[in-house]
């Protein structure tokens, strides 16, 4: 009912942000994959709460407890289920919200549908998603040396200035909101700060890399890669955009000045550019995947909204509890794990149908 992604390589997320536990079960893993649960933890330490002054404060660590599927630090092919308990709930924060719909929230919609809604949801699923990826992420650094790589592109109005190809993990990680370019992330650390301090929110645009990526992933009708990365960057919480290669600024160019010519280079075809961002006719031509997922600005401010409860009575809705100013440094991990997710389940189908 819509909580399992991926055919092959398949996970089911599970749990409530203030109930026991939350996690993942994946299915289809292949067997004897070198897996430990510090290559888990170091992903899920990346997406864990109270990480800095502008993230939420919650304190969660996060620690992921392997109940299934491993033998002897190997895959043994068999459902590897995952969970993390959760240690500081504070449900009692949200019981003013039971009867009232949160603006740009799916509290109406949720129950629209179901005629039942959790009214202390969050989007703690993600630890799941993130914990399944880093297991994606290594049967494709085994397999195919595939590296996947998210950074802060934007906050707000401040756009960073990055080269996609010479990214790096250290300059990722080199400061608290996740941006690779310094003078912008001293920008958008303070910007976030201000909107904290106000009581509001921002959103922005994570981009991702996926180098070594082999060419010949992705079907080329309805499951084409692209479109199998925009389903998985769509389902995330707070996303409201995706555009791969050049996206909508390819729009502005002419034919000529959009084509990637083929060129042979060491052997192997390849493209003088990449505005295809490594993607072509659905299926991966061997370039970087590059791609970027639009994020809203945290639906969950402080500052007064008018809405309406249950009862359809108009009300002013001061929200209280503990969330992100803005979800983009967080969100990084969660979108290299949807990235890892999909490579993965095509890796796998790419394997089974065509051999290699």
């Amino acid at each position: 009912m819509g909580s399992t992604f991926g055919q092959l390589f398949r996970v089911t997320t599970f749990g409530e942000s203030h109930g026991g536990a939350v996690g993942v079960v994946i299915d289809g893993c292949p067997p004897r994959l070198a897996l430990t649960v510090e290559e888990i933890q170091r992903d899920l330490d990346r997406r864990r709460p109270g990480q800095s002054a502008i993230t939420t404060p919650r304190d969660e660590p996060d620690q992921a407890e392997i109940l299934s599927g491993l033998f002897e630090g190997k895959t043994l092919g068999s459902p590897i289920a995952i969970v993390v308990r959760n240690v500081d709930a504070r449900p009692e924060a949200y019981a003013d919200l039971k009867d009232v719909y949160r603006p740009s929230h799916a509290d109406y919609t949720y129950e629209a549908k179901y005629g039942i809604r959790n009214w202390q949801g969050s989007a703690r699923e993600t630890v799941g998603r993130v914990a399944a990826g880093a297991v994606a992420r290594k049967l494709l650094a085994t397999a195919a040396q595939v590296e996947v790589l998210a950074y802060v592109k934007q906050v707000h109005a401040i756009t960073a200035d990055v080269d996609s190809s010479q990214v790096t993990l250290a300059a990722i990680e080199a400061n608290v909101v996740r941006c690779p370019d310094p003078r912008a992330a001293e920008a958008m650390i303070a910007r976030i700060d201000e909107a904290r301090r106000a009581g509001d929110s921002l959103g922005g645009v994570v981009e991702c890399v996926c180098r070594h990526v082999p060419p010949g992933l992705g079907e080329p009708v309805f499951d084409k890669l692209e479109a199998d990365l925009a389903r998985g960057m769509l389902s995330l919480p707070a996303a409201k955009g995706f555009e791969i290669g050049s996206g909508f600024a390819g729009t502005r160019l002419t034919g000529i000045e959009h084509n990637d010519p083929f060129v042979v280079e060491g052997g192997r075809v390849r493209t003088a550019s990449n505005r295809s961002g490594g993607v072509q006719g659905g299926i991966s031509n061997g370039e970087d995947v590059v791609f970027r997922v639009a994020f809203k600005p945290t639906a969950t401010i402080r500052q007064p909204q008018q809405t309406v409860d249950r009862a359809g009575h108009a009300v002013t809705l001061e929200a209280h509890g503990r969330h992100d100013p803005c979800v983009l440094p967080r969100a990084v991990p969660v979108v290299e794990a949807m990235a890892c997710l999909v490579l993965a389940d095509h890796f796998l189908r790419q394997r089974g149908q065509c051999g290699g």
